[in-house]
């Protein structure tokens, strides 16, 4: 296990590169109030947009009255002449491909659909505009119950597909394998609705330069590039007439990997009015109409011998997708990986799931921090503590038995994914150990003297991250990774330029990038610049997603500073008069038997002093783009043992999380200390997915948790401080044996919290098996629990 001890924010250059817990660079301006948002830029003339937005769920459009004073700003579809609605299509048999019109046409489809643009000088007049406009509606049924939604006789979302299944799939192995297993248990289990409440919403800044004949759009985007792809096909423009910036963003999580129907919108009205204008999301519309996620439904049977070893799984999942697919894809980004990723790190040799992405009129479910994997992890680890139960066993033992091995790496599972490396039992092992097993079991004898009982609950995940071309080319997507890129240029003045085409909302890419290059050239990393989020400067990149940006990009920044070094090198030999097999370049400066010349004389002279080099040096320069794909580019495996106890209050529903371990494996971690800090960042959120957040809806459709007194979040006092272990083994594939990571923190809290509860809560014979655990849902179920005693009694 690598060292992850502390470095100072002064140490040394040689503990800079990979491996090296060095301070952020960016947080010098984010921590001074310095950095700039879309909502920090302001540009001349800049006016203000506000939606009017359905009020109901499912309606046709009988009318749409404007004031006469304002028929110069308010714009609904009619208006939007030439503009195509959002295709988000795929190549997956049988997917069903909603249209979603930037503006409602003939039909409303969920609560909080644009239906107007207003434009005023603030966005106070804006919205005083908006709520001029009276809609002329036919109210129809609300298609809210995605389990409904399937049953003949549903109303119907979108009335030409004759069902609501956007897309159904399958994968089977020898299920009758499984059947006669001696121990099969069978629930249903489920998540509710959730939203990603970033600190930032979303926001977007347009204008349009008649000078350059260019759109260019401000907007908080972890895929500027795929935004411009969108926007291109929308818009009918050349791509080369948009400029996509995505600035500084306040956490993105997924929810910011789309194309806005605001953003086609708001580049249509500068295009047509040629004045800057502004929309940025409030609160209430980023609860109710744009971004839920995570709500999952399965039947699931395990079968399991006696001794606690899987013998197979049968699942049927339901995903409730809403009412359009996002683009580039959402509608069945979650149930298409529910299939092949179900199985998890476990061994078995029978297997059958069915999946159904079900649309309704909510809106569209998007891709959210640890997609599809924290559900399945919920599903699947709550079944094998129930595995555990009926085997007698404890639940720590059985998930021992079933994880696949050290030696057998690289290891195909059932499902054929490709497992790079790792040590899954050791994992688990190290957790066991951190939180103890046997005082808590000590302890739960002694019972608590305030009454509270107490519980303790595991789980465990893997993750696939940084997939590529062979994993997305059979969805036949508008995103397909190929070679990432990056281009790396020394400065005249031996600072080091990094272009990617990635995009940073938290992660730090700006010192992880910057110390991968310090690992190739010895620059120091405050000389070193990462540039990015600007289509117009960097190189064409599907974004940050997936957990993909330190495998893809950073070794793309690996590629491109080793062949500029190589470059130097041979540069730095002609100055020192030797053989360029004769000297070396290392911590920043070439080497040869005759002295040394640094990076930075070695560019001053390219750049300021070329009467200094001879006639015969390389004319390719100190500027490069170079492409990185992995060895293999299945995907990398991350994972992580999660262990916790909770105390819980029998009579109010409280639940108290006592203490919390977490040992993951992301191979080797570039900045340890970030990564530290994306599991914090991870956790708070799988916290508030397993015992808060809930975005319920009523039989009309309607959100009900529409400001954040409703929607609950997590807050200091509700989250732990997490002692973490690190284990790093290195991927086979990647550069620098590194595996995405960002994701691991928010999957497993839910499945470990719910089984502590579990844990605690079995005495009374309570079984909870839907997200969030609330206080209102654990004392339901033990009241019911003790009047189902009564008659016995």
């Amino acid at each position: 296990m690598r060292d992850t001890r502390d470095i100072s924010p002064d140490a040394p250059a040689e503990k800079q590169g990979v491996g090296a817990r060095v301070l952020r660079k960016e947080d010098d301006r984010l921590m001074r109030g310095r950095g700039q948002f879309v909502g920090d830029i302001r540009l001349a003339g800049l006016q203000d947009v506000a939606f009017v937005r359905s009020p109901v769920a499912h309606a046709r459009i009988r009318a749409i009255h404007i004031p006469e004073r304002y028929r110069d700003v308010v714009f609904t579809a009619a208006d939007l002449v030439g503009v195509k609605p959002i295709r988000a299509v795929s190549g997956l048999p049988g997917f069903k491909i909603s249209e979603q019109p930037v503006l409602a046409t003939d039909k409303i489809r969920q609560v909080g659909e644009l239906v107007a643009m207003c434009v005023a000088a603030t966005r106070a007049e804006a919205e005083d505009i908006a709520a001029s406009v009276t809609l002329d509606l036919e109210e129809l049924p609300a298609v809210h119950d995605m389990l409904k939604a399937r049953e003949p006789g549903s109303a119907l979302v979108h009335e030409h597909w004759g069902d609501n299944v956007f897309l159904e799939s399958s994968f089977e192995v020898d299920i009758t394998s499984a059947l006669d297993a001696p121990i099969k248990i069978t629930r249903e289990i489920s998540t509710a609705r959730q939203c990603m409440a970033p600190l930032e919403g979303r926001g977007v800044v347009a204008t349009f330069d008649h000078r350059l004949d260019q759109l260019t759009l401000y907007t908080g985007s972890q895929m500027p590039h795929i935004v411009r792809n969108g926007l291109s096909d929308t818009l009918d423009i050349d791509q080369g007439q948009i400029r996509i910036v995505s600035p500084d963003i306040g956490g993105g999580f997924g929810h910011k990997g789309i194309l806005l129907p605001e953003e086609v919108c708001l580049s249509w009205l500068t295009m047509q009015r040629g004045f800057p204008v502004r929309w940025i999301e409030d609160r209430r519309e980023h609860l109710t109409a744009s971004a839920n996620c995570r709500e999952h439904h399965y039947k699931i049977t395990v079968y399991a011998d006696r001794d606690g070893r899987l013998r197979g799984i049968d699942c049927e999942a339901t995903v409730d997708s809403g009412a359009y697919s996002s683009y580039p894809f959402s509608a069945c980004l979650e149930a298409a990986q529910v299939a092949s990723i179900l199985p998890g790190p476990y061994l078995m040799p029978a297997y059958r799931c069915r999946t159904y992405s079900v649309a309704t009129n909510k809106c569209p479910i998007l891709p959210y921090r640890g997609v599809a994997r924290t559900g399945v992890c919920f599903a699947l680890e709550l079944m094998l503590d129930l595995v555990a139960a009926e085997a007698k066993l404890e639940p720590g033992e059985v998930r021992l038995r079933n994880l696949v091995r050290p030696e057998q790496m690289p290891f195909d599972n059932i499902t054929k994914k490709h497992f790079d490396s790792g040590d899954y039992p050791e994992a688990m092992r190290r957790a066991l150990a951190m939180i103890d097993v046997d005082a808590v079991r000590a302890r739960q004898r002694r019972h608590e003297v305030d009454g509270r009982l107490i519980g303790v609950g595991m789980s465990i995940y893997c993750e696939q991250a940084a997939h590529g071309t062979s994993v997305y080319a059979g969805w036949g997507i508008p995103m397909v990774p190929g070679h990432e890129q990056a281009t790396a240029r020394l400065t005249p003045d031996g600072g080091l330029e990094l272009r990617v085409g990635v995009q940073s909302h938290g992660q730090g890419m700006e010192t992880t990038l910057a110390q991968v290059a310090h690992e190739m050239l010895g620059v120091d990393i405050a000389r070193v610049r990462v540039v990015h989020g600007d289509t117009a400067m960097t190189p064409y990149s599907t974004g940050t997603w997936g957990s993909r940006s330190m495998v893809m990009a950073g070794g793309a920044v690996a590629t491109a500073c080793a062949e500029l070094a190589e470059r130097a090198r041979k540069i730095g030999a002609k100055l020192l008069q030797c053989d360029e097999a004769d000297v070396i370049l290392t911590d920043g400066e070439v080497r040869g038997a005759s002295g040394s010349v640094t990076l930075k004389e070695i560019a001053h002279t390219w750049y300021r002093r070329p009467q200094d080099l001879p006639g015969d040096v390389d004319p390719a320069g100190l500027e490069t783009t170079s492409g990185y794909k992995p060895q293999r580019d299945s995907g990398t495996f991350s994972y992580a043992a999660h262990a916790v106890i909770v105390a819980v209050d029998p009579d109010l529903g409280d639940v108290e999380i006592l203490d919390y371990v977490i040992v993951e494996d992301g191979g080797v971690l570039v900045n340890p200390m970030i990564v530290d800090g994306q599991i914090f960042g991870g956790l708070a959120q799988g916290i508030g997915t397993a015992l808060y957040e809930e975005m319920p809806f009523d039989g009309a459709g309607q959100p009900l948790a529409t400001t954040l007194a409703d929607y609950l979040l997590p807050g200091p006092t509700e989250v732990p401080s997490p002692r973490l272990d690190h284990m790093e083994t290195p991927s086979p594939y990647t550069k620098f044996g590194v595996k995405g990571i960002g994701e691991g923190g928010a999957i497993a809290p839910p499945a470990a919290i719910g089984n502590a509860v579990n844990d605690a809560l079995r005495p009374l014979g309570v079984e909870l098996l839907h997200s969030p655990i609330s206080p209102r849902r654990i004392v339901t179920a033990i009241l019911k629990a003790r009047e189902a005693e009564r008659p016995a009694a």
